[in-house]
Protein backbone atom coordinates (compact mmCIF):
# COMPACT_ATOMS: atom_id res chain seq x y z
CA UNK A 1 0.00 0.00 0.00
CA UNK A 2 1.27 3.41 -0.58
CA UNK A 3 -0.17 6.62 -0.19
CA UNK A 4 -0.80 9.62 -2.62
CA UNK A 5 -2.19 13.35 -2.13
CA UNK A 6 -4.53 15.44 -3.93
CA UNK A 7 -5.36 18.93 -4.32
CA UNK A 8 -8.70 20.77 -5.35
CA UNK A 9 -9.60 24.42 -6.16
CA UNK A 10 -13.37 26.24 -6.91
CA UNK A 11 -14.65 29.61 -7.53
CA UNK A 12 -17.84 30.41 -8.04
CA UNK A 13 -19.51 34.19 -7.98
CA UNK A 14 -21.70 34.94 -5.40
CA UNK A 15 -25.75 36.26 -7.10
CA UNK A 16 -29.17 37.14 -5.66
CA UNK A 17 -31.96 34.53 -5.30
CA UNK A 18 -30.03 31.65 -4.49
CA UNK A 19 -29.28 29.55 -1.41
CA UNK A 20 -25.58 29.30 -0.47
CA UNK A 21 -24.26 25.80 0.19
CA UNK A 22 -21.05 25.57 1.87
CA UNK A 23 -19.33 21.84 2.65
CA UNK A 24 -23.37 20.64 2.64
CA UNK A 25 -24.53 22.96 4.75
CA UNK A 26 -27.17 25.63 4.05
CA UNK A 27 -25.66 28.78 5.34
CA UNK A 28 -28.01 31.77 5.85
CA UNK A 29 -27.29 35.00 3.69
CA UNK A 30 -28.08 37.30 1.17
CA UNK A 31 -26.91 35.40 -2.08
CA UNK A 32 -25.88 32.21 -3.02
CA UNK A 33 -23.20 30.49 -5.73
CA UNK A 34 -23.88 30.46 -9.27
CA UNK A 35 -23.38 26.87 -10.65
CA UNK A 36 -25.18 23.88 -13.13
CA UNK A 37 -25.11 22.19 -9.27
CA UNK A 38 -26.08 24.46 -6.23
CA UNK A 39 -22.13 25.94 -6.24
CA UNK A 40 -20.65 24.34 -3.30
CA UNK A 41 -17.29 25.09 -3.72
CA UNK A 42 -16.03 23.42 -0.63
CA UNK A 43 -17.17 20.34 -2.08
CA UNK A 44 -16.13 20.68 -5.36
CA UNK A 45 -12.70 21.69 -4.38
CA UNK A 46 -13.11 18.11 -2.18
CA UNK A 47 -14.67 16.45 -4.66
CA UNK A 48 -11.37 17.41 -6.77
CA UNK A 49 -8.38 16.63 -4.61
CA UNK A 50 -10.04 12.86 -3.88
CA UNK A 51 -10.57 12.34 -8.02
CA UNK A 52 -6.65 13.41 -8.22
CA UNK A 53 -4.99 12.01 -5.10
CA UNK A 54 -6.77 8.41 -6.94
CA UNK A 55 -5.45 9.71 -10.12
CA UNK A 56 -8.81 10.03 -11.57
CA UNK A 57 -10.36 12.50 -14.14
CA UNK A 58 -11.32 15.68 -12.55
CA UNK A 59 -14.61 16.80 -11.43
CA UNK A 60 -15.95 18.41 -14.73
CA UNK A 61 -15.09 15.25 -16.72
CA UNK A 62 -16.92 12.83 -14.34
CA UNK A 63 -19.93 15.39 -13.69
CA UNK A 64 -19.99 17.85 -16.56
CA UNK A 65 -21.80 21.00 -16.53
CA UNK A 66 -23.72 20.33 -19.88
CA UNK A 67 -25.20 17.20 -18.58
CA UNK A 68 -29.21 17.90 -17.43
CA UNK A 69 -29.35 15.46 -15.65
CA UNK A 70 -26.92 17.56 -13.15
CA UNK A 71 -28.79 20.72 -13.06
CA UNK A 72 -29.30 21.63 -9.98
CA UNK A 73 -27.92 18.37 -8.29
CA UNK A 74 -26.88 19.07 -4.32
CA UNK A 75 -22.76 19.19 -4.40
CA UNK A 76 -23.56 16.48 -1.54
CA UNK A 77 -24.48 14.40 -4.38
CA UNK A 78 -21.29 14.87 -6.07
CA UNK A 79 -19.23 13.69 -3.61
CA UNK A 80 -21.72 10.75 -2.64
CA UNK A 81 -20.97 9.77 -6.35
CA UNK A 82 -16.66 10.37 -6.11
CA UNK A 83 -16.66 8.03 -2.99
CA UNK A 84 -18.79 5.35 -5.17
CA UNK A 85 -16.41 5.88 -8.13
CA UNK A 86 -13.15 5.53 -5.83
CA UNK A 87 -14.42 2.83 -4.65
CA UNK A 88 -15.80 1.13 -7.64
CA UNK A 89 -12.72 1.54 -9.47
CA UNK A 90 -10.44 -0.43 -6.92
CA UNK A 91 -10.49 2.54 -4.95
CA UNK A 92 -8.13 4.79 -2.35
CA UNK A 93 -9.33 4.86 1.79
CA UNK A 94 -9.66 8.38 2.37
CA UNK A 95 -7.06 9.27 5.24
CA UNK A 96 -7.91 13.31 5.81
CA UNK A 97 -8.87 16.28 4.27
CA UNK A 98 -7.47 19.68 4.87
CA UNK A 99 -9.92 22.81 3.41
CA UNK A 100 -9.98 26.62 3.21
CA UNK A 101 -12.50 28.70 2.03
CA UNK A 102 -11.60 32.48 1.43
CA UNK A 103 -14.57 34.81 1.72
CA UNK A 104 -15.21 38.09 2.94
CA UNK A 105 -18.88 37.48 4.04
CA UNK A 106 -20.92 35.26 5.31
CA UNK A 107 -18.08 34.66 8.45
CA UNK A 108 -18.20 31.32 8.21
CA UNK A 109 -16.25 30.48 12.36
CA UNK A 110 -20.03 29.12 13.84
CA UNK A 111 -20.27 26.71 10.81
CA UNK A 112 -16.97 25.12 10.88
CA UNK A 113 -17.78 22.28 13.02
CA UNK A 114 -21.10 21.39 11.28
CA UNK A 115 -19.42 21.64 8.31
CA UNK A 116 -16.93 19.23 9.84
CA UNK A 117 -19.42 16.71 10.83
CA UNK A 118 -21.33 16.62 7.64
CA UNK A 119 -18.22 15.93 5.95
CA UNK A 120 -17.24 13.35 8.59
CA UNK A 121 -20.27 11.29 7.75
CA UNK A 122 -20.16 11.23 4.07
CA UNK A 123 -16.47 10.65 3.74
CA UNK A 124 -17.34 7.61 6.09
CA UNK A 125 -13.90 9.46 8.31
CA UNK A 126 -13.87 10.71 11.87
CA UNK A 127 -14.08 14.15 12.20
CA UNK A 128 -10.84 14.62 13.61
CA UNK A 129 -9.32 13.70 10.02
CA UNK A 130 -10.69 17.09 8.60
CA UNK A 131 -9.49 20.80 8.68
CA UNK A 132 -11.43 23.22 7.59
CA UNK A 133 -10.17 26.86 7.57
CA UNK A 134 -12.08 30.13 6.92
CA UNK A 135 -10.11 33.39 5.41
CA UNK A 136 -10.85 36.63 3.97
CA UNK A 137 -9.49 38.72 1.14
CA UNK A 138 -9.42 42.24 3.11
CA UNK A 139 -12.14 43.13 1.12
CA UNK A 140 -10.18 42.46 -2.48
CA UNK A 141 -12.69 39.91 -3.31
CA UNK A 142 -16.59 39.99 -2.23
CA UNK A 143 -18.49 38.64 -5.09
CA UNK A 144 -16.50 35.56 -4.93
CA UNK A 145 -15.82 32.55 -2.76
CA UNK A 146 -13.36 30.93 -3.48
CA UNK A 147 -12.29 26.99 -2.05
CA UNK A 148 -9.08 25.23 -1.93
CA UNK A 149 -8.95 21.45 -0.38
CA UNK A 150 -5.88 18.81 -0.44
CA UNK A 151 -6.19 15.32 0.11
CA UNK A 152 -4.31 12.30 1.29
CA UNK A 153 -5.27 8.65 0.39
CA UNK A 154 -4.11 5.39 0.93
CA UNK A 155 -3.93 3.19 -1.71
CA UNK A 156 -5.02 -0.11 -1.89
CA UNK A 157 -3.86 -3.08 -3.69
Amino acid sequence: MGFRVGMGYDIHRLAAGRKLFLGGIEIPFDRGLLGHSDGDVLLHAICDAILGACGMPDIGENFPDTDPALKGISSSELLKKTCAIVKSRGGCRIVNIDAIVVCDEPKLTKYKQDIRRHLAEMLEISADSISMKAKTTESTATDVIVSYATALVELKD
